[in-house]
């Protein structure tokens, strides 16, 4: 046991201090700031701009547009589709390309199970746009 009293929490006031948050969408800020890293994506979203400030509002701005187009796309699928491209997504990092070519890829997969018609899914992610895609493939986890 140590003789030393507990530390305190942080209180407002105290920079170690962040306001607590309800529900995601009720959290608007973060205190500090994060490392990242800038691959080529990034690089030719943030280019032309030399601030930090600059940076950050760009890639919030990109942040809150591809949030909002996640909550106005998806599909509606039932379980066992859900299941299939799960187990399709979960090779891990989907990359566009990938994402894609989902409707191949559930017409190529060996996964089985009661209720699937991967001929009727496949036909469902061709005419599928690529936001509808992705929405999907987020809803998943990947």
């Amino acid at each position: 046991m140590s003789d030393s009293p507990e530390k305190p929490a942080p209180v407002r006031g105290d920079p170690a201090w962040v306001a607590p948050a309800l529900t995601r969408e009720e959290q608007t800020r973060r205190v500090g700031k994060t490392p990242v890293f800038f691959g080529p994506p990034l690089a030719i979203l943030t280019e032309g701009r030399n601030n930090t400030m600059e940076i950050s509002g760009r890639l919030n701005l990109a942040a809150e547009r591809y949030m909002e187009i996640l909550r106005h796309h998806g599909l509606e699928l039932s379980e066992p589709e859900r299941q299939c491209i799960a187990h399709i997504c979960n090779i891990g990092f989907m990359s566009t390309l990938e994402i894609r070519e989902l409707p191949f890829e559930v017409s190529l997969s060996k996964f089985e199970c009661e209720g699937l018609d991967k001929a009727a899914l496949a036909k469902k992610l061709e005419a599928a746009s690529f936001a509808d895609l992705v929405a999907v493939v987020e809803s998943l986890g990947f």
